[in-house]
């Protein structure tokens, strides 16, 4: 009789840490994006550079943002720098260099208190069409061209 009330002792014992363990768990800053990729399509060469990413902060703590980092130099992300009350809604902003033609892959790694995802990466795709010629010929005489 000692070893079962022993035993049901520890199972209570078990399971009410476990129910705090979990409960300490989930308190904290939480970040859910509306979307993780934004595609620009096929966007002219030297067109609009900005693209927006919006998230809530669904924790019960305030979110900080510390870091935003684009994968290379022609990505640069923009971020709140003061914290996201739980329940309030943010944005980070990421303008790609639209002077580069060819395909657009790229990421943004974005760090914060989230317990969830405290490292987090979004991305941006798409396709920036080919430069302009200049249509203006060029005659190294100093004479006009009749064309």
């Amino acid at each position: 009789m000692k070893k079962l009330v022993l035993s049901l002792t520890l199972m209570f014992v078990a399971v009410l840490t476990a129910n705090t363990v979990s409960a300490q768990i989930e308190k904290g800053a939480k970040i859910e994006f509306n979307k993780e990729t934004h595609d620009y399509g096929n966007i002219k060469y030297d067109g609009e550079p900005y693209c927006s990413f919006e998230f809530k902060n669904t924790g019960d703590e305030p979110l900080i943002i510390s870091n935003a980092k684009g994968s290379c130099g022609c990505t640069v992300p923009e971020w709140p720098k003061e914290p996201i009350a739980p329940g309030a809604k943010g944005t980070i902003r990421v303008k790609y260099d639209t002077k580069r033609p060819g395909a657009i892959n790229k990421s943004v790694t974005i760090t914060s208190n989230a317990i969830n995802e405290p490292n987090k990466v979004i991305r941006i795709k798409g396709e920036v069409g080919p430069a302009p010629e200049s249509g203006t010929p060029v005659n190294n005489s100093g004479a006009p061209t009749n064309n």
